[in-house]
């Protein structure tokens, strides 16, 4: 059902692609239901992890080695498209996440051996889903309609991050957390299957070498993912632990209703966003885009420490998710752009996959320095926004050629 209506929508505004409409419709299906599942305990992770007694020490620790372990996974998973497609990446993605999610709900029981299996089996599964996504997506993607299809896959992504944190938390609250994650654990197990249908868009068997590998091209938008990762972590993790821990009360499974409605606040916002932005991506305006909502998304980093009741936050949400959807729109079409031209799609998406983490890495050990260093926890958190709101500065430079030339 989900699939017929994106076969339909694509059908009367895409009649010029290429590409089939159902890979399409088969992409936004698959996405749709993985974000949702995704997006149900993503948010409540480390609130989880406080709530079962971890400090906070121990949680930005616990994240910079994650993200470590997730950059390490980057060469070996990609190595996994490359031999068997992106489609099939996707499927082993999902399957190894299930356990993931299962393991983590014995949290309570099994301690830091449900933490570490979690940990493993989601790591891989994340950063194999990002790179069969990412190939599988560049692949298919119309070239002259791209900021229009990347505005879809944003409002999808944006549907589930909004709405199935609100789900999640409400069942978190009314039933248990556990219930939460093993709904998401249910919903892995279908993202899959739409992609099942057809033949992978990419040759498969290939042989990963960096022989001729353009550097000298791709470096500086290397470089700006780093930056993205930075921000990415702090929005999806440290931001979740503020509100826990300054805004919320934490006494109580409340605190992820309460911040799991206000992620869903942002989807109305996402929604106006994401679509005037594909126009300004499609009609030339990629490059103004991506300068202009970096300044803003860093700006809200500057503000974060001063966030101490609930409308302030919802405020706050309101406006990262808007400069949030620009710059990462035109960052992706530019990258998109750099993967066709690079001759080494997946490659190129493998180093883009490793910065994004390892941008993880820097801003979770940047965290647990300033935890260590500080006596107050919000003196910690408030430095860390900081330094993230600096550095997100530096997606601005890209240097993407598809905006160099104006096109």
């Amino acid at each position: 059902m989900i699939q017929s209506f994106f076969h339909r929508f694509l059908l009367r505004r895409h009649f010029w692609r290429h590409a089939t409409f159902s890979e399409v419709a088969e992409l936004y299906t698959a996405r749709l239901l993985r974000m949702t599942g995704n997006a149900m305990i993503a948010t409540f992770v480390g609130i989880y992890l406080l709530r079962n007694g971890y400090p906070l020490y121990f949680i930005a620790g616990y994240y910079a080695a994650y993200y470590l372990f997730k950059a390490l996974l980057a060469l070996p998973c990609a190595m996994y498209v490359a031999r068997f497609g992106p489609k099939h990446g996707t499927l082993a993605a999902n399957l190894i996440g299930v356990p993931a999610l299962i393991t983590f709900s014995f949290l309570d029981n099994l301690g830091l051996v449900a933490l570490v299996i979690f940990s493993l089996c989601q790591g891989i599964s994340m950063v194999l889903y990002g790179l069969s996504y990412m190939v599988n997506f560049s692949k298919v993607k119309s070239t002259q309609y791209a900021g229009k299809e990347i505005s879809y896959m944003h409002i999808i992504d944006k549907v589930a991050a909004g709405i199935s944190p609100l789900a999640g938390g409400l069942v978190a609250w009314l039933i248990s957390p556990e219930v939460t994650i093993w709904i998401a654990s249910a919903l892995l197990l279908f993202a899959a299957v739409p992609l099942l249908r057809t033949a992978e868009p990419v040759k498969v068997h290939q042989k990963l070498s960096f022989r001729g590998f353009p550097w000298q091209q791709t470096w500086r938008s290397m470089r700006a993912q780093v930056a993205t990762g930075i921000d990415t972590a702090a929005v999806l993790v440290i931001w979740p632990l503020f509100l826990a821990t300054v805004v919320f009360s934490q006494s109580s499974n409340a605190v992820y209703a309460q911040i799991g409605a206000l992620s869903a606040v942002s989807v109305f916002v996402a929604f106006i966003a994401a679509r005037s932005y594909g126009v300004m991506i499609d009609h030339k305006k990629g490059g103004e885009l991506l300068r202009y909502s970096t300044i803003v998304k860093s700006l809200t980093h500057f503000v974060r420490p001063f966030v101490v009741t609930p409308l302030s936050a919802v405020l706050t949400n309101v406006l990262n998710e808007a400069a949030a959807a620009g710059y990462s729109m035109s960052f992706m079409r530019g990258m998109f752009d750099t993967a066709d031209r690079s001759g080494h799609r997946i490659l190129y998406l493998l180093m883009m996959e490793l910065a994004l983490n390892l941008g993880g890495f820097i801003i979770s050990l940047v965290l647990f320095v300033a935890l260590i260093a500080m006596v107050s926890s919000h003196a910690a958190l408030s430095v860390t926004f900081m330094v993230t709101g600096v550095a997100t500065l530096c997606i601005m430079s890209a240097r993407f050629p598809l905006y160099r030339r104006g096109v």
